[in-house]
């Protein structure tokens, strides 16, 4: 998936909070591609990084893919045509929510 762009539907965006925990405030957009079906019966979740104003729709590439080892969820992290970021930047900045997961990342440019 790596590569392929990608059509963002966004549902939490930036600066929102968890609709269930509420300590939980987005510091990115975050959101869904409809039409692709995750490992845990829900539309595929994405992160988005490099756009800083809240969105509520998004088309980039997929950048990275964040693989879960200890859950069945793995999220895609999309970017702007042209923007990339190192693995090290891509999980810094999801780590308020990845912090509760053991993760492994694939990235572009493994």
């Amino acid at each position: 998936m790596i590569g392929q762009t990608v059509t963002v539907t966004v549902d939490r965006p930036k600066g929102s909070v968890h609709p269930v925990y509420k300590n939980l405030v987005y510091p990115l957009n975050y959101g869904f591609v409809q039409g692709i079906m995750a490992p845990d019966g829900e539309w595929q979740d994405v992160y988005i990084m490099g756009v800083e104003v809240p969105v509520r729709q998004f088309t980039g590439r997929v950048i990275a893919v964040i693989k879960r080892l200890d859950d069945v969820e793995e999220k895609w992290v999309a970017a702007p045509q042209g923007v990339t970021f190192s693995k090290e930047e891509i999980q810094k900045q999801t780590y308020f929510q990845e912090q509760y997961f053991t993760c492994e990342i694939f990235c572009e440019n493994d």
